[in-house]
């Protein structure tokens, strides 16, 4: 049988007060906006089908990296994702958190790659070190910046199983880290992470989604259309974000991917994924790495969009 989003919130750890709220006791730093990014999507732009990260099963895994089989690397290949839980140690969750927050905290004042929640903006400057994170959702490129991150996308184990996937020594392509703000983090729409990455078509592009926090459908974990990547290259339109059109969205194959903490997801870069927003008042932050054959060359945007755009062609949304 089909599930649905529960609109019931989860109140394991403690959600962010209302924007309103705040930014009635606060005047806007005019300075620290300009130089502060933030998401360019607003509230009016969030509307799309009920149904359309309805999802008919979970995704189920195998318990460590010691367990993968030859058996399952095929799984992989075929299906287009691995679940592989326990993958990290809770000392390895526990310090990747504490290297995100220490750069959303400013730390590192040279590290730009923060993305805060747009209704933030009157009233960021105002925030605790905890409470601000609540805001924040994505940091991109920050391996450079955090050796406890850096560790991360360099782990031994997530490395080797990575080289097995591509078949050839990887390289790191990407580095983000996915914060859901807990009541407010809004849906990443349908999309293939290979519509927006500079690599021929046909690079094996490895993808890996590990769980800072236990995700689920409520507070927005991965939604993923198992076998999609098969289907090619889709074309991907500019609408709440740059992503799949809402009517191109199989909706009868949607699998939800949750996780606990250390957990992770890998997958390919044709597959189709999204996540609904959030509607819990506990935390999703993830961290993802996108990882390519290290021998892979780069193509320009022009061409990029050529195969994944939709300008000049035939197609409307």
């Amino acid at each position: 049988m089909a599930q649905t989003l529960s609109r019931t919130a989860e109140t394991a750890q403690t959600a962010p007060e209302t924007p309103a709220a705040l930014a009635a006791d606060a005047a806007p730093d005019a300075k620290a906006a300009e130089e502060i990014q933030f998401d360019s999507y607003g509230e009016g732009d969030a509307d799309f089908p009920e149904d359309l990260y309805q999802f008919v099963g979970t995704a189920e895994g195998v318990d460590g990296f010691d367990a993968i089989t030859d058996e399952h690397i095929q799984q992989y290949y075929e299906r287009g994702y691995m679940v592989v839980h326990n993958a990290f140690s809770r000392d390895e969750i526990a310090s990747a958190l504490e290297g995100l927050i220490d750069l959303i905290d400013g730390q590192r004042p040279d590290f730009r790659g923060i993305q805060f929640e747009a209704k933030a903006r009157s009233f960021l400057h105002t925030l605790s070190r905890d409470k601000k994170q609540d805001y924040v959702r994505k940091l991109i490129g920050y391996v450079d910046f955090d050796a406890r991150l850096k560790a991360m996308s360099e782990h031994p184990r997530l490395r080797e199983m990575v080289t097995r996937l591509i078949g050839e020594p990887p390289a790191l392509f990407a580095n983000q880290a996915l914060l859901k703000p807990p009541l407010i983090g809004r849906e990443k729409p349908w999309h293939q992470d290979h519509a927006y990455f500079n690599v021929p078509l046909g690079t094996r592009v490895v993808g890996c989604w590990i769980a800072l926090d236990p995700t689920t459908p409520e507070n927005g974990c991965m939604h993923v259309i198992p076998y999609s990547h098969q289907e090619g290259p889709v074309i991907h339109f500019k609408r709440r974000d740059w992503q799949i059109c809402d009517t191109s969205v199989d909706r009868h194959r949607i699998m939800a991917v949750p996780l606990q903490p250390g957990g992770a997801l890998f997958f390919d870069g044709l597959l189709h994924h999204g996540t609904p927003p959030t509607h819990s008042a506990s935390r999703r932050r993830a961290l993802q790495f996108h990882y390519v054959p290290a021998s892979v060359g780069r193509i320009s945007a022009p061409e990029r969009l050529a195969v994944f755009g939709s300008e000049g062609k035939d197609v409307d949304c």
